[in-house]
């Protein structure tokens, strides 16, 4: 058990949600989260989740809970009017006796939500039937959302994924090179700067009112989705902490870059890096199978664009932390930074050797999808 959590503060927290009960047992997830997390099986037989957040890395996170309050309270809805169970289909958080959806206490603001029985997350590497049924989780969850407005909802993180920001940010790093790092890696900076003006598309696109924001996740992992344990069948989308306004070609692109690259993410024999075209074909089928009916002409004609986008972006973050320091991202020996913005740099460029096959793919699912 977390040391910074006794067993009187969790009564305290439990009750202040309106939990008098003591769990029976309790268990800490440590899988990737960044807020401190902690499983709680009652004797009646539910079960909570308990978590810290971290902020961190959330600087507002009433914002960041009034966003995840709106979200799933939307899919709630339209969950029960089709006559299904809403507490299988999205997270249901508790309020305070006051209200509130987080509750101080020392020091730290803890929020408490259901535990959605018989579930798992698929946590290794993904094959193409959990990919499939990711990109149809992913996609059902940004259909659920589609008619809710992006504009009520906060950016949790501001300018998350504004590349014309990032690239601008990058260039200041680069122009200090406080480290002293520049010189190793003035290859893969040319390389980032060479294709800054492809990587702003999106982004003026949006400025200029022709690309939609939509609700979007922001962070479309495979293990941020639950599966019924016993079906594999998709259950709901988890880790809401960064919905917020977005490109829906973005959370498409999050997901492949991590889950349909042959290699892994910091691998240093670039030789090894590709994007598995299956995977792709797999992730978008489910993907585009519940999204494309919604999507603009110019969303589904971008698409590959974004997705292509979100790896330079990637590359580009990673680079920029190691030239500042690694202050950032987690690293467990020298250069992991360096080698991850290089392992991206390498799927980019794989990218857009297959970008003609990454679009005949795109346009093959729609036609298929939507008949046409």
């Amino acid at each position: 058990m977390d040391k910074r959590i006794t067993t009187n503060s969790m009564s305290t927290i439990l009750k202040a949600f309106g939990i008098h009960e003591e769990p029976r047992c309790v268990t800490e997830l440590t899988n990737g989260n960044i807020n401190g997390t902690f499983h709680f099986e009652m004797p009646t037989g539910c079960g909570y989740i308990l978590q810290s957040v971290n902020t961190q890395v959330f600087k507002d996170p009433y914002s960041m809970m009034r966003n995840i309050d709106l979200v799933t309270s939307h899919i709630r809805n339209k969950v029960i009017c089709e006559g299904q169970d809403p507490s299988r289909a999205t997270l249901n958080f508790h309020h305070t006796k006051d209200g509130s959806l987080l509750f101080p206490h020392e020091g730290r603001l803890y929020r408490l939500a259901d535990y959605i029985h018989d579930s798992m997350a698929f946590n290794g590497k993904a094959d193409s039937s959990v990919l499939a049924k990711a990109g149809e989780g992913f996609g059902l969850f940004e259909s659920q959302l589609a008619d809710l407005a992006a504009a009520i909802l906060s950016e949790t993180i501001p300018n998350f994924h504004n590349t014309k920001l990032r690239i601008e940010n990058f260039e200041r790093t680069v122009g200090k090179n406080t480290c002293g790092r520049l010189a190793e890696c003035e290859r893969e900076v040319i390389h980032i700067l060479e294709n800054k003006k492809e990587s702003s598309v999106l982004c003026n696109l949006v400025e200029q009112g022709e690309l939609p924001l939509r609700v979007t996740h922001n962070d479309t992992k495979t293990n941020n989705i639950l599966f019924d344990r016993h079906t594999h069948e998709f259950l709901a989308v988890i880790d809401l902490d960064t919905v917020m306004p977005g490109l829906l070609a973005y959370d498409a692109a999050d997901t492949i870059r991590f889950s349909a690259n042959t290699a892994a993410e910091d691998e240093m024999d670039l030789s090894k890096v590709s994007l598995d075209l299956d995977l792709y074909e797999a992730f978008l089928t489910g993907f585009l199978g519940k999204t494309a009916y919604f999507m603009t002409r110019l969303e589904k004609e971008t698409l590959v664009l974004g997705i292509q986008t979100i790896v330079y972006e990637q590359a580009l973050r990673f680079l920029d932390d190691y030239l500042t320091g690694d202050v950032y991202y987690k690293t467990s020996r020298p250069r992991q930074n360096l080698d991850r913005a290089r392992c991206q740099l390498a799927l980019y460029d794989d990218m857009k050797r297959k970008e003609s096959q990454m679009n005949s793919i795109v346009r093959r699912i729609l036609r298929t999808t939507l008949g046409c």
